[in-house]
């Protein structure tokens, strides 16, 4: 049997760092050339990521970049939707590194699940004692809540994957990527997949790695972003598949309650110092491997990822209640030429 044409789609701004690299191992998979196009989705870089993209088209038959004037990843991908040709649309993030065979191993499960999107686990490569921290405390319950994604040994049906690779007829039962989730967007989609009764399937035989976050601000600013874009989620579909992303959200508002009632008020500190024993000590369970030094700095993690994300959640509640953006969105998207077959 023939195998589908595939696109991978490559959302990107601004990416003068990481962009040849992608390209060049979106190429280098294993995959029949001839039933392989890479597409760029470029969000008006100000760098030099448009001239290197001139060059990897020159230099590669099968790679050409598009315009993205709305900016934002979820924008991109629709873009590159509605233009390519393939089968199998597999999003590729500029910041991350794939192994030769991840195309092949997607479609291999797409196949023999019939899923509609399949992906892998998240797997981080850490150089500096905050990024191993960081991995380690995403390793556990405590960090990401059970989210099988983060883990390279889960396989199965789940709620989300990371990235993903999508038959293109999904795209014309559910619609695209909503046009103005800055953040969440992949979530949102296979939330919309799963409420259509369709499926999403986590492989470990698909492997990539992406490169984590460098310092507790930056995390801090991600997860808050993160935060708010999973309030606009459930806003505008009134639920979540999994309860795991309201409960950085639930911790934060307790403790505002407490702090602002007197009768609960005493509570607030021992509440607090049991917090952030339970942090120390699974600090020290999963860090320890790499050495008390790091061990130490997982269990400071911890609190940057539930209160930014829970205190990104609360913003998002309070920005999206007051101003909801998901019906333009979606008159955007219905209005967009359909996806051919």
């Amino acid at each position: 049997m023939e195998q589908p044409v595939v696109t991978i789609a490559i959302p990107c701004l601004n990416e003068e760092r990481w962009i040849e690299a992608c390209v060049e191992q979106a190429v280098g998979q294993d995959y029949p050339q001839d039933r392989l196009e890479i597409i760029v989705g470029d969000g008006g870089s100000q760098d030099t990521t448009r001239a290197i993209l001139d060059d990897l088209a020159k230099k590669h038959p099968n790679v050409r970049w598009i315009d993205n004037p709305e900016r934002i990843q979820a924008a991109a991908m629709n873009a590159i939707i509605k233009e390519c040709r393939g089968d199998v649309v597999v999003r590729f993030d500029a910041h991350a590194s794939y192994a030769s065979d991840y195309v092949s191993r997607c479609i291999e499960v797409l196949e023999r699940t019939g899923a509609d999107n399949v992906g892998g686990a998240q797997r981080p490569i850490a150089e500096s004692v905050f990024q191993r921290a960081l991995c380690a405390a995403l390793s556990s319950p405590l960090g990401v809540g059970g989210a099988k994604y983060r883990s390279a040994d889960q396989e199965g049906f789940v709620d989300t994957v990371w990235l993903g690779a999508f038959r293109r007829r999904v795209f014309e039962t559910v619609g695209l990527y909503d046009a103005h989730a800055v953040t969440n967007e992949d979530a949102e989609l296979n939330q919309r997949i799963l409420q259509a009764g369709g499926k999403v399937y986590l492989s470990p035989t698909i492997e990539a790695h992406y490169f984590p976050r460098a310092s507790h601000a930056s995390l801090a600013k991600q997860y808050f972003r993160y935060g708010m874009g999973r309030a606009r989620t459930l806003l505008k579909h009134g639920r979540f598949e999994k309860l795991r992303p309201a409960l950085p959200f639930a911790m934060v508002a307790t403790g505002a309650v407490m702090a602002i009632t007197p009768a609960l008020r005493p509570l607030l500190l021992p509440c607090v110092g049991g917090y952030l024993a339970v942090c120390a000590v699974e600090g020290y369970r999963v860090g320890r491997q790499e050495g008390p030094v790091t061990a130490a700095v997982t269990a400071t993690v911890f609190p940057v990822l539930h209160v930014s994300h829970g205190v990104g959640f609360a913003a998002g509640l309070w920005h999206y209640l007051r101003e909801p953006d998901w019906a333009e969105a979606e008159r955007l998207r219905d209005a967009a030429p359909t996806p051919a077959s």
